[in-house]
């Protein structure tokens, strides 16, 4: 009955009532125990662990006792002491006991929603569009201590490093200026973090005295390059280099390949979703690891220029076996083919039919090598092209060539159309990265704060998160801000996910900016948002919220219905209860089946 009727409720502490909590909407707040949502409920959760609010389960107390009294007296004698038995016993013993079995169902519950959100956010992430082989000078802004400098080439190797002061202005554009006609980058990155946009103005300022073509300059996530720096990674890579320099060139390689340089780094540290540190963590780092071998297999590895790390992911490889092909290609001078796997200690038969397929040799010794066949089908391959009158070279990637395969006379015991299908379509593009193609966000100059918003402005930004309630969007002021999920499109939209992905580059319209609670609420609707404007919303005017820095979406309220049903406030829908969980162990240790 309490599953079923009961409600989670909150109230502010004594003397933590303050406009600028971010905790304000749950100060006097109610919602049915089987529809709160994982987003509200760890924040409610991370709001008592802050010592800003307290919350329980309010049951429906008269039907449960009522209940209980007529099931204990059916047909005996003493009725009112037996009442007073039963009550007694459910106040006392029953309640306490059925609250801890909740609050673990759902804290379960908001677990498993959050970390599906944050899985999906990560592989969004991993999976964004590589600028590819060109030379690349990084940025990693800094006021006090400078801007960290750090120039790649096409394939990703340091050739410079320097530091730059914001405050020397002249210095600094003469640096940019000497910088880019010595190593003629392609493009220019500059992490998101402090003094991001002030860096990003001196350099297109810089850039405007240089004859075109000048390069391009790219804002780029910085999350989790300063955890990268300290890494054992890092110190492999560049033991001589000065920690605070490590950053600049994990900015720069991220915006040629986030995928490969991103594997370096833990996922928790990359910022992947709202409360991510009050999940469990156990099963968070399961999924996220889980998302990253998928990412990185459904993508595939070039076997000569891939890290230990990035090989490492890859199906049936793992840290030993990935350092083992490094100190082999090392020794060769890079592998000539697939079939040179063969010669790595400890890499067995079952390895090597797990992992051939996902690795990748350019202009290796067999012209399938570069592509996603697997070796094992190089001679059905060669069959094919045999049939076809040409040399395997020839068929691959000719689609006039693979039309006219008739795939029904490959069919045997061992190889089926659906593999056959697949074969075909990596025939016709070896090798296809399965990642959209780059195109970066260009911030407007005159609006580098949250103070130079208005609302109404009409902005480009890029999605650095999805939650259950909207989307975040960078719009280059330090501070994300939030499409309502009833802001994200024109009709109707009840996951994000069906309309924007993380990476992707979106227009949005200013409704609303809360300087005094860091809270910028965005629109994606044609209109502005103009006839449904939801700013009014406590979900709808959050800072970044899908980040663990201090700036976190603090939910909103139900709303009701006519039919007493509870519904989501996002979309005004009824909602479900979610079945109860099995096996789950309280806090203090006692276990429920």
């Amino acid at each position: 009955m309490t599953r079923a009727e009961g409600r989670v409720k909150s109230q502010v502490l004594d003397g933590k009532a303050h406009e600028a909590s971010r905790f304000t909407d749950y100060f006097d707040f109610e919602e049915a125990l089987g529809t709160i949502p994982s987003h509200r409920m760890l924040a409610i959760r991370r709001g008592e662990a802050e010592g800003e609010l307290q919350w329980h389960i309010a049951a429906p107390l008269e039907q449960i006792t009522a209940r209980l009294v007529r099931e204990v007296t059916m047909g005996r004698g003493a009725v009112q002491q037996l009442a007073l038995v039963a009550a007694d016993a459910y106040k006392r013993l029953l309640a306490p006991a059925i609250e801890v079995e909740l609050r673990v169902e759902l804290k379960t519950r908001a677990d498993d929603e959050a970390i599906t959100i944050f899985g999906r956010n990560l592989e969004q992430l991993l999976l964004a569009a590589p600028a590819g082989e060109r030379r690349v000078i990084g940025f990693d802004p800094g006021f006090r201590t400078g801007v960290k400098v750090a120039v790649v080439n096409a394939t990703g190797a340091l050739v410079h490093t320097d530091t730059l002061y914001l405050h020397q202005e002249d210095r600094f554009a003469g640096a940019v200026r000497t910088l880019v006609q010595r190593f003629t980058p392609e493009l220019i990155a500059v992490g998101n973090g402090t003094a991001s946009r002030e860096t990003e103005t001196l350099v297109k300022a810089s850039l405007r005295e240089l004859d075109p073509p000048t390069p391009q300059v790219v804002v780029v996530s910085e999350a989790g390059a300063s955890v990268y720096s300290a890494s054992d990674v890092a110190r492999e890579e560049f033991p001589q280099l000065d920690v605070s320099l490590r950053g600049a060139v994990s900015i720069a390689r991220r915006l040629q390949d986030p995928l490969a340089e991103l594997v370096k780094i833990d996922p928790k540290s990359i910022g992947v979703g709202q409360y991510q540190h009050d999940v469990n963590q156990v099963r968070l780092k399961s999924r996220l690891d889980e998302t990253v071998m998928s990412c990185v297999n459904r993508v595939g590895v070039e076997v000569n220029t891939a890290s230990a790390q990035l090989l490492s992911y890859v199906a049936g490889i793992g840290p030993s076996l990935a350092q083992a092909i490094v100190s082999l290609r090392d020794q060769r001078g890079g592998l000539k083919s697939r079939a040179e796997l063969k010669d790595v200690p400890r890499l067995g038969a079952k390895a090597f039919e797990q992992a051939a397929g996902f690795l990748r040799v350019r202009g290796g010794a067999h012209p399938l090598d570069a592509s996603g066949v697997h070796p094992e089908r190089y001679a059905l391959v060669e069959r094919m092209a045999k049939d076809l009158g040409v040399e395997v070279a020839a068929l691959v990637g000719n689609e006039t060539l693979v039309e006219q395969l008739e795939l029904t006379r490959y069919v045997d015991g061992e190889v089926g159309l659906p593999t056959l299908r697949d074969i075909v379509a990596e025939l016709r593009k070896p090798g296809r990265d399965p990642r959209a193609a780059f195109e970066p966000p260009a911030f407007r100059e005159d609006v580098q704060k949250p103070e130079d918003l208005l609302e109404g402005m009409v902005l480009e930004g890029v999605v650095t998160n999805i939650v259950a309630f909207g989307a975040f969007v960078d719009i280059g002021v330090h501070q994300d801000g939030l499409v309502h999920v009833s802001q994200i499109a024109d009709r109707y939209v009840r996951d994000p996910n069906e309309v924007v992905r993380v990476g992707q580059k979106v227009q949005v319209t200013v409704q609303s900016i809360d300087l005094a609670r860091g809270r910028i609420a965005l629109s994606m609707r044609k209109d502005g948002g103009a006839k449904r404007s939801d700013a009014g919303r406590p979900d709808a005017a959050r800072g970044s919220g899908a980040r663990d820095d201090g700036r976190r979406d603090q939910g909103k309220r139900p709303s009701s219905s006519r039919d007493g049903r509870s519904r989501d406030a996002a979309t005004n829908a009824p909602t479900v209860p979610a079945k109860p969980g099995k096996g789950f162990v309280a806090p203090n240790g006692m276990r429920f089946r």
